[in-house]
């Protein structure tokens, strides 16, 4: 049984409206689709993972096979991200410490960058960690102690945890990761055409 400590919450349940019919957590990066690779990099910390999945998801299902990580639904995902918030924070492990919030969307993310953050968090258990570029813009993953739970359980709508991190900015403290890492999602194929030809990958 995995020790209590923080769980990881990979929030897959978007449409990806702005990707013009392609699905953009399925798409290869490094050979792998997107979605099973931040699976893979999650599983790599030994913590406890969640995946939230639209309904009716069998191809983003299947890029998780094999894989030890438990996904849930969000029936309501139409509404956004705080449909996603809702369903996994239900999911989550009794006692977690903390979630640390990870967008399936974000094709730079390694093992090690999660591994930085749960690292911080035991640290500093009480702070609200958030990714940031080397250069100090503030990005993603997020990472949300247990004392705030509550509060993530009532996410509406797609602002996701925005409000939250607003209303406690006393407590949000940086965690530099390498390069653009924290910061580089992709919402069109345009982005990915772009990433594609200055990454090559």
């Amino acid at each position: 049984m995995t020790a209590p400590g923080p769980a990881i919450l990979i929030l897959a349940a978007g449409a990806a409206a702005r990707m013009r019919g392609a699905d953009k957590v399925l798409l290869p990066v490094d050979g792998v689709a997107l979605l099973t690779r931040l699976a893979r990099a999650a599983v790599a910390t030994g913590r406890p993972v969640i995946v939230v999945l639209p309904p009716g998801a069998a191809a983003r299902a299947a890029a998780l096979a094999g894989l030890d990580v438990a996904a849930v639904t969000a029936g309501d995902a139409a509404e956004g991200m705080g449909a996603s918030l809702r369903a996994g924070v239900a999911a989550l492990p009794a006692g977690a410490t903390a979630v640390l919030v990870l967008l399936a969307d974000l094709p730079e993310i390694e093992a090690e960058d999660l591994a930085r953050l749960l690292a911080a968090h035991a640290a500093t258990p009480a702070a609200i960690l958030r990714g940031t570029a080397a250069d100090g813009r503030p990005g993603h993953p997020v990472l949300i102690p247990a004392d705030l739970f509550p509060a993530l359980a009532r996410a509406a709508g797609d602002a996701g945890a925005r409000a939250l991190l607003a209303e406690h900015a006393g407590r949000v403290r940086g965690v530099a990761l390498p390069g653009a890492r924290a910061v580089t999602d992709l919402d069109t194929p345009e982005d990915w055409a772009a990433w594609r030809a200055r990454t090559g990958r």
